[in-house]
């Protein structure tokens, strides 16, 4: 049995936090997971910005609100969903994820959560576990799925890498130059075909 893995931001949707960097004109939030591969440090960076300027959790939502899947990305994600079981793994959070999941027709999503103050600031951020890609495409892999990856990031290579099939999607030109092996596709279409063939169905 097989199941297809998915990274939410870049690959469905436009990234969050460039989104709310331009919203917001601060430059500094555009740095992404494409551009910074450990993610602790991102998150510290990312919440110092935003308490130096007063931001909190609202005004990222009231951007959130106003993003839209990437073209597309519905209809890519419901035919896959006819064949086979998708899951999508994000390092996003649950409060950035919601609304985006309703515009997406309430797929399966595993994601992190935000602490947050009762005045709305972000503090902090929690894990739902170490390494979460990787050790939830290795989970499945234990109770009897064979895994499909796909994501554009650097935190999405070990799942890639460690599935029965894994594929770049829309990702950098450093990362696509460091991982020749990966297929690297630009468009939903090459992406459903390469895991129709990887399921064995003929098109």
């Amino acid at each position: 049995m097989y199941i297809t893995c998915l990274d939410l931001e870049g690959v469905l949707v436009p990234e969050i936090w460039i989104a709310f960097a331009e919203e917001s004109k601060i430059p500094e939030l555009k740095r992404t997971t494409r551009d910074e591969p450990d993610y602790d440090k991102l998150m510290r960076f990312r919440i110092k910005i935003l308490k130096e300027h007063g931001l909190g959790l609202k005004e990222i939502q009231d951007t959130i609100e106003k993003i839209d899947p990437l073209p597309g990305a519905k209809e890519f994600l419901d035919e896959l969903r006819s064949i086979c079981q998708v899951v999508i793994i994000s390092d996003t959070f649950t409060q950035f994820a919601s609304p985006l999941m309703r515009k997406l027709g309430y797929p399966t999503i595993f994601c992190n959560s935000l602490v947050v103050s009762d005045s709305g600031e972000i503090t902090d951020f929690k894990m739902r576990i170490e390494n979460s890609k990787l050790a939830t495409v290795k989970a499945l892999q234990s109770i009897g799925y064979d895994t499909i990856a796909s994501g554009d990031s650097f935190n999405d290579l070990a799942m890639i890498e460690a599935s029965k099939a894994g594929y770049l999607f829309r990702s950098t030109d450093r990362i696509k130059k460091d991982y020749p092996s990966l297929p690297a596709f630009e468009e939903y279409g090459e992406l459903l075909s390469a895991i129709k063939k990887e399921l064995g169905i003929l098109e």
